[in-house]
This record gives structure tokens, sequence and C-alpha cells, in this order.
């Protein structure tokens, strides 16, 4: 699609609807990017330098942020509200502001910080967030939940945080939270290998301790058996000697969090040692709140590695309530794998309330509640939870609607978007600012820029109808992702052919057709994939539409015999369709026609699902729920409810999710793999 054919249309509707100058000549695009890599480089100089060329751009509001944002700590206040009144309305100003607001609760100047905050729209950010709650804490005037609501955003947050990290400390004094809710924020960190997060919580709650923290994270076995265990046998997961056991009184000195936070790190790496020494040598020395935390996060890592051992080390579990989201929810997912209904119950029943309205968990409870010989009452409580989800949208939303004894089928569309709509899509500063930046290669920028006009500009952003028009104007110019998006944001209504387009459509028919393959299966991978955008490219590689990696584009040139292949082809559009359906035919075929595996093969590599598949003979429902990846089990269920909705609009009948489910279980080892050296 040429870049003119949208330009010169949304120059004009910029022109009139937020009265900006016509472009100068000299305000060209490529200023705008050389602009955007100078801010991500920090060359302050080159940004004062080029910003008088952006002077009359349509995305000259970016190129005042990028000025002002580079010097924002040295800017003075006359120039941050001199650009809050000059892009009074737009995204920059907003997002000026978040920064202006943290960069205040920083410097602890509560004053301008209170006097800033009500301007702020998007309200978006966990550390303004915090330092809002603490400054109505100081005031008096914070809500009763107010501990509660800093520990959720704290601990939300996968980088270090001073907005929440400083309003713990001060609820923490004051006895609005608990130690043990900030060593929690410790052990998350420590699971997940952010030791400045735990280090960030320790520093908080304990910082006297902080020398020993970094010693029980960096060698958890050493710190555990007091530098005298036989280092090399515990790695192993062999029992330790009975001399490297901790004497009582060297276990007192090791204060027990510490203890924990060692116990969780080592059974990161070692889930089979953690357990054998918090069982012979430390389980006196915790509480029962740390023995539970590591024996859920043992069983967790065991979940994990599908091991037949998980449930067993849950069941050492003395209080679920007592575990986190994450460890409950792996528990579920043993439980689901080794048969186990009434401890899928139980962990599902142990959830905070949002967990456990998240889609997945309303479907497992419905089935744990059937399995067995229910009761009447069991049957209706199970029916009615299938209804509050059952749907087309996603994965356990078209399950729910088979157990209805529904089908999946396409919606009855919505009207079309009046002309009065569609106008005011178009007349949309934002909207056409996230357009054009999209267009020249700011994608980013664009994404943000436009989400924030639907999603946030507005309290509760935009109403239905206002986002259908917003959509079409998205597929009008044939940007995908945000024509989808945008369109999966309506409540009331589906439009099918807005959330599941079908662009390429003669090449991608007849290639399928070609080589036997499903094309409702390649549109609901590739929209999965790339959201249908060209130039795609993911952070380890991949490229285009089918987001091929070279080494595995080089592999299925060659063999399907694609003569004079070179990587650069894959930006082109029948090349990289070509390369992409022919190794997901393969897949296939390795994976005697299973959709879940193919799937995640196309996402994880064949060797992983390869690994994943061994084990018990499962619907491939529990299979998929059990996928350690959390990014390729999000994947495989989101290509398959992707395919049963192209399936419904390309054959006009209903369809189902569960026959292209199966069961998924070991490969006949009588029978040869096809494509051993899948890539």
């Amino acid at each position: 699609m040429s870049i003119h054919r949208i330009l010169t249309p949304l120059i004009a509707a910029l022109a009139l609807t937020f009265t900006l100058p016509a472009p100068a000549q000299t305000a060209t695009d490529e200023v705008l990017l050389a602009m955007q890599k100078a801010f991500r480089k920090g060359d302050r100089a080159q940004l004062t330098l080029l910003l008088p060329q952006a002077s009359g751009h349509p995305l000259e509001p970016w190129a005042a942020y990028w000025e002002l944002r580079a010097r924002l700590e040295e800017a003075s206040e006359d120039e941050v509200q001199a650009f809050f009144r000059r892009w009074q309305g737009s995204y920059v100003e907003d997002r000026l502001r978040n920064d202006w607001l943290l960069i205040l609760g920083q410097r602890r100047d509560w004053q301008r910080f209170a006097d800033t905050l009500p301007a702020f729209r998007m309200q978006d950010d966990r550390d303004v967030r915090c330092y809002t709650l603490l400054v109505e804490h100081l005031e008096g005037r914070a809500p009763a939940d107010a501990g509660a609501q800093v520990l959720a955003n704290w601990q939300a947050q996968r980088r270090s945080s001073d907005g929440c990290a400083r309003a713990a400390a001060q609820l923490l004094a004051d006895g609005r939270i608990r130690p043990v809710d900030v060593w929690r924020k410790a052990r998350l960190g420590a699971e997940s290998s952010r030791v400045a997060q735990a280090r960030e919580a320790v520093q908080v709650v304990a910082p006297e301790l902080l020398a020993q923290m970094g010693q029980a994270l960096a060698a958890p076995t050493k710190y555990l058996t007091l530098g005298g265990a036989d280092k090399g046998s515990a790695a192993k997961g062999k029992s330790a000697k009975r001399k490297a056991a901790p004497a009582h009184k060297e276990a007192q000195a090791q204060p027990s969090e510490l203890v924990t936070l060692a116990l969780v790190r080592l059974a990161m790496s070692n889930y089979t040692g953690a357990a054998r020494l918090l069982s012979d040598h430390w389980s006196a020395h915790l509480s029962a709140e740390q023995r539970n935390w590591v024996w859920g996060a043992i069983g967790r890592q065991a979940a994990l590695s599908l091991s037949v051992d998980a449930m067993a080390y849950f069941a050492r579990v003395t209080r679920d309530a007592d575990l986190s989201e994450d460890m409950l929810a792996w528990k579920a997912r043993a439980a689901l794998r080794a048969g186990d209904w009434k401890q899928v119950a139980r962990a599902i029943d142990a959830m905070d309330e949002a967990t456990r309205a998240d889609s997945a968990w309303v479907y497992w409870r419905a089935r744990a509640l059937l399995a067995g010989q229910p009761s009447p009452e069991e049957r209706a409580r199970a029916q009615a939870l299938y209804a509050r989800i059952a749907g087309t949208s996603g994965f356990y939303e078209q399950l729910a609607l088979e157990e209805t004894g529904g089908r999946i089928t396409v919606p009855a569309p919505p009207a079309p978007p009046t002309a009065e709509e569609k106008a005011g899509a178009r007349a949309n500063p934002g909207l056409n600012r996230g357009l054009y930046a999209i267009l020249i290669g700011l994608r980013s920028e664009g994404v943000r820029e436009w989400n924030y006009s639907t999603n946030l500009h507005t309290p509760g952003g935009m109403g239905d109808r206002e986002l259908l028009a917003a959509a079409e104007f998205a597929c009008a110019q044939e940007v995908w992702d945000r024509c989808i998006n945008t369109s999966e944001r309506t409540k009331g209504f589906i439009d099918a052919a807005q959330r599941f387009p079908m662009p390429f459509h003669d090449p991608v028919l007849r290639r399928t057709r070609e080589i036997g393959l499903d094309a409702a299966y390649v549109y609901g991978l590739v929209r999965q994939e790339s959201r249908f955008i060209m130039d795609a490219r993911s952070h380890v590689g991949a490229s285009g539409l089918m987001q091929v990696m070279p080494a595995t584009a080089r592999w299925t040139a060659k063999k399907i015999g694609l003569e004079g292949f070179s990587i650069d082809q894959l930006n082109d559009q029948e090349t990289n369709i070509a390369i992409g359906t022919a190794y997901l035919k393969l897949a296939l075929d390795d994976f005697d026609d299973s959709l879940p595996l193919a799937a995640a093969a196309y996402n994880a590599g064949p060797g992983r699902p390869r690994a994943w598949r061994n084990g018990p003979v499962l619907e491939a429902a529990i299979w998929a729920e059990n996928v350690p990846f959390s990014e390729t089990r999000d994947y495989v269920k989101k290509v398959l409810a992707n395919t049963v909705n192209y399936a419904a609009i390309i054959t006009g009948q209903p369809q189902s999710l569960k026959e292209r489910l199966g069961q998924v279980g070991p490969r006949d080892a009588k029978r040869p793999e096809r494509e051993p050296d899948l890539p």
C-alpha cells in the first residue's frame, strides 16, 4: 500500500481538527525518525538541533516531547506547564505529566504532586498510584484498603519502584501492612530471578539483613548448609551428609525469612534438593506460612517440569491461602494433569476473586463440579459457571459454549458505522497521529497514541460505536493490528469481519490448497503471530506475516526445493507465506495432525512439545493448560480459538473447538518420526 494514500488525508485532518499549520517543506518524516533515534540514545544535543525542523509536522507533539523529556530532570516548572498548555488534550501531554509526577514523587514534592495529579488522565502508572496513596495516607485520608492497594501495585511491578517501595515502607512503619507482606514481595523477586526487587523489599522490611540476603540468593545451597554441606551432592538432589546438617544453635542464627528466600531460590533450579533440605533440616525453623510458601514453590517447579511428584509436594501445604496466585494456578494445573478434581476445586477456591474470575478457572471449576457423581445442585452450579463465560471470543469461552450445547458460529454483525461516526473517527487527531506514526515507521509511538485515544483519553474509553468506527478507520488503512485490537474492545457486539480479517486472501488460500493445509488454521496462526503486519520482526529475529526464523526459513526452503532462496526474501509476502505454510504443514505431519502440538512447535520449536507430550494421555485442553511456557500456553489456546472463528467465517457452518483438540499423549514408538530434523 502506498504511504501517500493515507498521509495526505491525515495531514488535512490534523490541520482541520487541531488547527495546526500546514506542514513545512523542511519538516520531513526523516526528521521525526532521526529524533526518535536520538531520544533512544539520550542524545540531547541532537534533539535540540532537530526540534526546529519538526515545526508544523503532524507529529510535532512527539518531537517536542522527546526534546523536553530528555532534560526533564533539569526543566523548570514554567517549561513543563508551557508544554502542558501547548499540547493540551494530546497523548504526549499526559505522558509528560506522568513522567513529571514520577519526578515530583522522587523529590518528595508532595504539594506540586497533589496540584499536578488531578489533570492526569491515564491513571495507569502503578508508581503514581502508590505515591498518591502515600500522600493520602500522610494527610490522613487514605482509604481503608490503602495497604492492600499498595501491595497489589508493588507486587505486580517487574522492576524496582520508588513509589510503591516508599509507600510500603511508610505503611509498614504505621502498621497498615504486615512485615510478612513485604517479605512476600522479596520472595516473588527471588523466584523470578529479579534480585533487585528482592533487595528493594528487604531494604524496606529489614535493611540490616541485606548482606546476608545477597549470600542467600547468590549461593543458596551453601547458605542453607552453613558452608559445611557436600555442595555437589545437594546440587544433584542427593541426601546431604548428616555432618552437613546445620546444628540447632547455628540454625537459629539464620533468619527464617532468609532461609525461606534461599530455599525458594534453590527450588527454581533444583526443586528436589530444596525439598530434601526443607524436609530434613529446616522445616522446624520456619513458620507454617513460610513452610507452605516453600512447599508451594517446590510444587510449582515440579509442575512446570510436568513431574508426577508435583501433587505430593503440594500435599505438604497445610493452608492453600498461604500460596501465591501463580502457585495456586500450577497446583490446579498439576491436579488437572493427575485427574484429581477435588484438588482442582480446592486450588481454584483458594485463588483471589480476580484470578478466580479468569475464564480458564471458571471453566475448570465447572468441570470439577461435574466430576464423579455430581448432585443436581452441583450440576446447576456448573451450568451457571459455563453460562457466565460461554461465547465465541476465546478458548475457554468456546469450550463453555459447547458444554452448554452450542457451537461456534459467526455472530450477527452490528449496524455498520454511520457516516457521522466514520467522520468522527477520521477527524480524531489522536487516531490520525497514531496511524501517521505507524505508517512512517514509528510503530511504538503510533500504537501508544492510538491506544490512548481509544482507551484512556476519556474515562472508560470510547463507547462501542466509537470503537467500531475507529476500528473501521484502521481496517480501511490496512493497519490490521489496530483494527483487530480496537474491535476486540467492543462489549455489546462483535464485528467478526474486523476481529478476524483475511488480508492476503488469494495467496493464502491458493497456497493452502496446494499443500493440503486448512486455511482457517493458517489464518488463526498468522493473526496471533503478526496481526498481519508484513514488516513485523520479533525480538529473536522472526520476520514477516508468519514470523519465520532465518534458520528455519533456510531449512524449509531447502526441504521444499525453493531454489536461490535468501533471507531478505522473507520480506516478500508470497515467499513468507510459502515458507511459513510449508513449515507448518511439516510440523503437522510430524505431530500426527495434532493442531495443539503443531502450534506449540511453531512457537517454541518442535523439541519442547515432543518432550511435553510424554506422560499420561490427556485431553488436549488439559495438555495445553499445562504447557510450561506461559507465552506458548497462551499462544496455543489463542491460535486454536482463532482457527475455529476463521473456520466459521470461511465455511459459513457451525464449528467445534473440541473436535479440533482431540487428545495428546506420547508418540507411538513403533512409528518413526516424520521429520526428525524439524528445526
